[in-house]
């Protein structure tokens, strides 16, 4: 590709470029897909993570959370708020932001990366990708996700075993009809 090429490139064009390769060669195709899943789903939690907090702000400032016009699903949501935004100063408030962003980064990241791994390592071993793969990997994320929070105790741990398990059989199961 020619140097004229390359600053001609759109983001479209280098998003795509991704998609023919990977982000990584740490020489083990199984290493490329943890880092490759743990990058990529950082980021979404990053992303999510912030538009979580924008959105929250946006319905604070509007009024619309003391004068009761929040739905109340919404209501419960905010306890997931980030701790500490509402500094003595911008510069506290920032440094909660970034401080919750990485952590729930993280959280994201260490999901994908731990199912990612364990899907291929089990298809790996077995010869076979199954459901089976998906209950042990589904579990083993989901208690990792558990052991990451604040306070876990050992019935959210099986409690998000069980969610893991399950939600990551159904998707196996539900592949090949939609």
């Amino acid at each position: 590709m020619s140097k004229r090429d390359m600053e001609t490139r759109s983001l479209l064009d280098e998003l795509r470029s991704f998609e023919n390769g990977a982000f990584f060669d740490l020489g083990h195709p199984l290493l490329n897909r943890i880092a490759e899943c743990f990058v990529k789903a950082a980021g979404i939690g990053a992303i999510q993570a912030v538009s979580r907090e924008a959105y929250f702000t946006a319905i604070e400032s509007a009024g619309l959370d003391s004068s009761g016009g929040m739905p109340p699903e919404m209501l419960g949501a905010k306890k997931h708020r980030i701790p500490g935004l509402k500094g003595e100063t911008n510069r506290k408030s920032l440094e909660a932001m970034v401080k919750n962003t990485g952590k729930e980064s993280l959280q994201w990241g260490l999901a994908a990366g731990v199912y990612s791994g364990l899907t291929y390592g089990l298809k790996e071993a077995r010869g076979a990708h199954d459901w089976k793969n998906s209950v042990v990997a589904g579990a083993v994320t989901g208690v990792a996700l558990a052991l990451t929070s604040e306070d876990s105790s050992h019935e959210q741990i099986v409690q998000c075993a069980i969610t893991g398990a399950a939600i990551s059989t159904a998707a196996n199961l539900l592949t090949g009809i939609f």
